[in-house]
């Protein structure tokens, strides 16, 4: 267990060169195989679109051996955190994750997939058990106006894998009330600190998290035009 309106362009094309993309069409030099994991929730089929057109081979299953054979695994999801869960422990997706990281295997969740790696979620005064990769609480956003919904830039930090070759001026697509505000995590001999992207809407929230094996951003890749297939591209050069 690891424990630590339609825009398809911001200003012109974006300039985004991730490691596993060549050119404008985002082709990996090599595919490798990907399973998006299907629980009931989450943009599946934009998500298998965008990982496609970045040279995966992908499928959209629940099946447990496909997911734990994957290259990569993808958790998404959209909606409420305690929904999610319920869907996650339905096809035993949190057994899947965690045997996936026991094993050094890469995970990337996106949105609500994202914040179920959290110890747990607080929604209209309930708490919800989350997977509990990482330790914090995923809590509404003190916001003049929510959901946060648009495009957003991103504040990474130097070593990113995900943000790797992506100007800081590029925007991602958000859809969301709900964000992890911290991860308080305890660097040792053993583990090393997450690498923790920041955006800010009333507030500052997690926008994205990598960890070992384990990344996810809050932010919607599949749908953040040519800046969200140069993150994908990164991920999937990190499966090699």
């Amino acid at each position: 267990m690891v424990r630590a309106g339609r825009r398809g362009k911001v200003g012109g094309r974006a300039r985004c060169r991730g490691p596993g993309s060549v050119g404008v069409g985002f082709v990996s030099r090599a595919r490798v195989g990907v399973v998006v994991l299907d629980y009931g929730s989450g943009n599946l089929r934009s998500a298998e679109r965008a990982l496609s057109r970045v040279g995966a081979d992908v499928a959209v299953t629940a099946d447990v051996d496909a997911a734990l054979a994957a290259d990569g695994l993808v958790v998404p999801g959209v909606g409420a955190f305690a929904a999610c869960m319920a869907g996650l422990r339905g096809v035993r997706g949190e057994q899947i994750i965690d045997r996936r990281l026991a094993g050094g295997l890469p995970v990337l969740g996106i949105c609500v997939g994202m914040q179920v790696l959290f110890a747990e979620g607080v929604e209209h005064g309930a708490r919800t058990q989350g997977c509990g990769q990482w330790p914090g609480t995923v809590k509404r956003l003190t916001a003049p106006v929510l959901p946060h919904m648009g495009w957003n830039t991103v504040q990474a930090p130097a070593g990113s894998r995900l943000f790797a070759g992506i100007g800081a001026s590029e925007r991602f697509y958000f859809v969301h009330s709900y964000a992890a505000h911290a991860l308080p995590f305890r660097e040792s001999r053993h583990m090393k600190l997450p690498l923790l992207s920041w955006a800010t809407h009333g507030e500052p929230f997690l926008a994205a998290a990598e960890n070992g094996p384990l990344s996810a951003t809050q932010f919607h890749p599949e749908k953040s035009g040519d800046a969200g297939a140069a993150l994908l591209a990164n991920w999937l050069a990190t499966l090699r």
